[in-house]
């Protein structure tokens, strides 16, 4: 058990959290949410032990061990893969590397044989036997290849990182795992796996996660972090945003009726208060009126963008045919003769453990790269706008908010350009913010805002919901699902790609899947599963 004591947290004068108190118990998946900035990754870290709290208690269980998803991708570069996963159990890494030495001595010491009888007690009694197989496991379970198992980190890619460090915080059945947005990096099937990880896991989950599905998933408590308050209720996201709806809708009711008895006492004070006869009657609703005002609701602190795509012309017949598409980078093929045609009514989502091919896909259809082979062409009457997912180079300016959208305007109206940052919630003076400093979610809401404007019937979206917080990413789902065009665009968000999709396509090493169907119905037919490992192990069939 975690016990949480009048936990206080702020930097300088503004309060995230104060006199916090909770209790979580072994058995339970607890999900932190709230909005960017809230606090969430903070909370996770005063209960790491990363950061000190202004005052309060944290008290763990004795002798219990706590395992926390590293964040720092280059801690471990100089490690051996399967070695860094091991290291996520210290204690036993320790013992083994004193083991290793003691064995490697030249000279060996009766005193060394002693001390090497305590370390293989305790080697086997930490499942050190078993610890390379256990982890072997886990790097597979996530899609890490064995040949890369004992390279050292420092050889290996971002998105293998990323993989290995969570493989790291799960090793050896920890008693507490604290795990700030697990599934960042990951492709479905691997997040799929990490679900049913943590509804087997026994003991204690703490998860800080932006994905709906999972987070439904895997939670079984929900950990609201708004108004200075982390308040724990019992159920997973869809509970806990129905349950708020409802609160909000009884509150905007309660708040109109309260506004409309405050306008009738308005009213009689107005009308009578120079009346002596009804001087007491409108002394009295004086003080009603006065406790109104005063004990009125504290609105929500959480804040939705509007996002609404409206297509300056319709789609035609013809939209895109890609005929032969190939491409590689770094010696490695990405594409491999990809021939597809768009239809009117798609809206197709990328899906698969082959990121630099829909990354690459995009590129060229987005004119920013050239294929190796193969051509593509777009129909007349399609116009496209794109969002990249690296797109930090858009923002390499010393332009302002408004100067910077306002390139993307077809007024020069800045009253237009200012009416669609407030959409995306930059108000007041956050339009002459330059744009060079915004946060990572700042910035997919600006990209958001320039699509909006585009007015383009085809949208290519290459992981839109990375650095949006839980509002932002259903007011982006709510946007596309009522989108009238043409859509193309990658996800890891089960959720996200469950609403919108009508086509799923799947970029394999052997060839391409494509089925006109719901994402979920994809996921559970046999023939694509049957598919899929052909194509991985490089045997190209026939189209089912």
């Amino acid at each position: 058990m975690i016990t949480v004591s009048d936990l206080t947290l702020s930097f300088g004068k503004r309060i995230l959290f104060k006199d916090v108190n909770l209790k979580f118990t072994p058995g339970n998946c607890y999900g932190v949410i709230g909005a960017n900035g809230s606090g969430k990754s903070s909370l996770l870290k005063i209960l790491s032990g990363e950061l000190e709290a202004d005052r309060g208690n944290i008290v763990l269980g004795a002798g219990k061990r706590m395992s926390v998803l590293s964040q720092d991708h280059f801690a471990f570069e100089e490690n051996r893969v399967l070695e860094t996963v091991v290291m996520g159990s210290p204690r036993l890494h320790a013992v083994g590397t004193e083991r290793e030495s003691l064995y490697a001595k030249g000279e060996f010491t009766e005193a060394d044989g002693m001390r090497a009888s305590e370390l293989e007690a305790e080697y086997a009694e930490l499942g050190g036997w078993e610890a390379d197989a256990q982890a072997a496991t886990l790097l597979a379970a996530l899609g890490t290849p064995e040949a890369l198992h004992e390279k050292l980190m420092r050889e290996v890619d971002e998105g293998v990182k990323v993989r290995v460090l969570l493989a790291q915080a799960l090793f050896g059945n920890p008693d507490i795992l604290l795990l700030d947005e697990p599934t960042n990096g990951l492709d479905l099937t691997s997040i799929s796996w990490l679900e049913e990880f943590l509804i087997a896991f026994p003991n204690i989950v703490i998860v800080v996660s932006h994905d709906r599905h999972f987070l439904n998933a895997v939670c079984t408590h929900t950990c609201d972090i708004d108004f200075g308050q982390v308040r724990m209720y019992a159920g997973n996201y869809d509970f806990w945003y129905r349950i708020n709806r409802i609160l909000q809708q009884q509150q905007k009711d309660e708040r109109k009726r309260r506004e409309e008895k405050v306008k009738d006492l308005k009213e009689f004070i107005q009308r009578f208060a120079a009346n002596v006869s009804k001087s007491r009657q409108a002394t009295s609703r004086k003080k009603i009126l006065e406790k109104l005002e005063v004990d009125d609701f504290v609105p929500s602190s959480r804040r939705v963008p509007y996002v609404g795509f409206k297509p300056a012309r319709a789609v035609g017949n013809v939209v895109l045919e890609i005929d032969g598409l190939s491409k590689s980078l770094g010696g490695r093929p990405v594409l491999a003769g990809v021939d597809l045609t768009v239809g009117p009514s798609d809206k197709i989502a990328l899906v698969g453990r082959e990121h630099l091919s829909k990354t690459a896909l995009f590129r060229i259809l987005a004119n920013e790269d050239a294929p190796d082979s193969g051509t593509f062409s777009w129909g007349q009457t399609i116009s496209w706008s794109y969002f990249p997912q690296e797109n930090s180079r858009l923002f390499e300016t010393d332009l302002s908010l408004v100067d910077w959208l306002a390139q993307y305007s077809p007024t020069d109206d800045e009253t237009f350009v200012r009416s669609f940052l407030g959409r995306m919630l930059f108000s007041g003076d956050e339009g002459l913010k330059p744009v060079r400093v915004l946060s990572g979610g700042e910035r997919v809401r600006c990209l958001l805002a320039r699509l909006m404007l585009s007015g383009a019937n085809c949208l290519l979206l290459d992981e839109p919901t990375q650095h949006l917080d839980l509002e932002a990413i259903e007011a982006l789902d709510e946007g596309l699902v009522d989108f009238p065009g043409v859509l193309l665009f990658a996800s890891h968000d089960h959720e996200f790609v469950t609403s919108i999709a009508n086509r799923i396509i799947e970029i394999c090493p052997g060839g391409v899947i494509d089925r006109a169907t719901g994402f979920d119905e994809y996921l559970q037919d046999p023939k694509v599963s049957d598919l899929r490992d052909r194509y991985y192990r490089g045997h190209v069939v026939a189209e089912i």
